[in-house]
């Protein structure tokens, strides 16, 4: 006996107008649509916040920063050395301290970081949020967070002190090491960076910390985030031990990234209980397709179909309900998915909301991947054939004897 027309005979009477399960079915299909599509949704949402806090924050920050244990000399020879480690793609001198901004009677607590504008954008994408003119040599400019020169109430063009907590000696006492800058650009990178950066050139870094010709350190960009510690280490034992010390993303932000991946695959096992109950849902529906058609499988049971034939039809028909419903969740949880941002936005500007606003991102980022669309298909097909295993036994153990002799 041919399984397909076991399984078009049962989707006729699953389907059916006249049917009393047709109800049944569409409500399981329908369970699985909502189930799958949200779970796509969420998956979804939470890859682009993954994304967004690598392309963001460790786009602008340093994947690993080399600090001398005390100011370093400037040597082409540390960074062929630095350059020259396997999965270094980007090497740049710094000098970094932290330190206040100050406008009137407002303040606010920055990290003045000295960089180069022509060697920096190899271990940073800030040129990618700035807004405003490069920074100049001896010109004593400052690109302020978007962040810090809101709170200071400065655009570009006005001038601001930064402060040192570091005091010099005058014969009228102790004062605070300090010196005026004008605001050349805003970074607007939409991360927390943008809270607390004041970039500075590197030699007028290097004459407000009084360093001569020296620098801080160096930051590195890698071509794997990963591989930071051991980057690390490889970079602390060509300079030297005594000379330098290593710190990595994972020191500073690695919780962070950590969480966003835990929550993401607990999310997964979680809303995957929620595709386990619809699919099982499709348990209800075959076994009243047995109860109320036993008669027509006992009939097709004297005409030569065989155990497994029956249970390979069940399974096939359960397959076409399953499937019909995680096919057009996936569809719907991707339509939506996609949808999502331009929807939040535009609800955040028709109720006046920034519910995005404790994040490190001021939208919400989504990010469809086929990889894990192929992996709550797969995860949800495989649930819903296991729905499919105890109806097919009851219907391959009916006795066609017993039943027909009450037909």
């Amino acid at each position: 006996m041919n399984p397909a027309l076991i399984v078009a005979l049962g989707a006729r009477y699953a389907f059916s107008r006249r049917s009393s399960l047709s109800f049944i079915s569409l409500v399981a299909v329908s369970g699985l649509v909502l189930s799958v599509a949200v779970l796509v949704v969420v998956v979804s949402v939470v890859n682009g916040f993954e994304r967004e806090l690598e392309r963001r924050v460790f786009g602008v920050l340093p994947h690993l920063t080399v600090y001398g244990r005390s100011p370093l000399a400037r040597s082409p020879g540390d960074v062929d050395a630095l350059a020259g480690i396997r999965g270094v793609v980007g090497v740049a001198p710094i000098v970094q301290g932290a330190g206040l901004a100050a406008v009137a009677d407002q303040v606010a607590g920055i990290t003045i970081l000295g960089i180069e504008p022509d060697s920096y954008p190899a271990v940073s994408d800030y040129e990618r949020y700035l807004t405003g003119g490069r920074l100049e040599p001896g010109a004593f400019q400052v690109v302020l967070g978007a962040g810090v020169a809101q709170r200071l109430d400065v655009a570009i063009g006005d001038d601001v002190t930064l402060v040192l907590p570091a005091a010099t000696v005058t014969p009228a006492g102790l004062f605070p090491r300090q010196k005026r800058f004008r605001v050349s650009g805003i970074l607007r990178s939409r991360s927390e960076v943008d809270g607390r950066a004041a970039y500075v050139h590197l030699s007028d870094a290097a004459r407000l910390f009084r360093l001569g010709e020296r620098i801080h350190g160096y930051q590195l960009r890698l071509d794997d985030l990963f591989a930071a510690d051991a980057v690390a280490g490889a970079a602390v034992s060509r300079l030297g031990r005594e000379r330098v010390t290593a710190r990595s993303w994972m020191r500073t932000h690695g919780n962070l990234y950590r969480a966003i991946g835990v929550q993401k695959s607990t999310m997964f096992v979680l809303l995957s209980f929620l595709v386990a109950v619809a699919a099982f849902n499709l348990v209800s529906t075959l076994v009243m397709v047995v109860n109320q058609r036993s008669g027509d499988v006992a009939i097709l049971r004297t005409l030569g179909a065989g155990s497994a034939t029956v249970v390979g039809a069940f399974v096939l028909l359960g397959l076409l309900l399953g499937g019909t419903g995680i096919a057009l969740g996936a569809l719907l949880g991707t339509l939506i998915a996609l949808g999502l941002p331009a929807l939040y936005a535009w609800v955040s500007r028709s109720l006046e909301l920034d519910l995005m606003n404790q994040y490190f991102v001021t939208y919400l980022p989504v990010e469809v991947r086929p990889d894990d669309l192929t992996g709550i298909v797969a995860v949800a097909l495989l649930l819903a054939v296991a729905s499919t295993l105890y109806p097919a036994w009851r219907a391959a153990t009916l006795a066609p004897s017993r039943i027909l002799a009450h037909e």
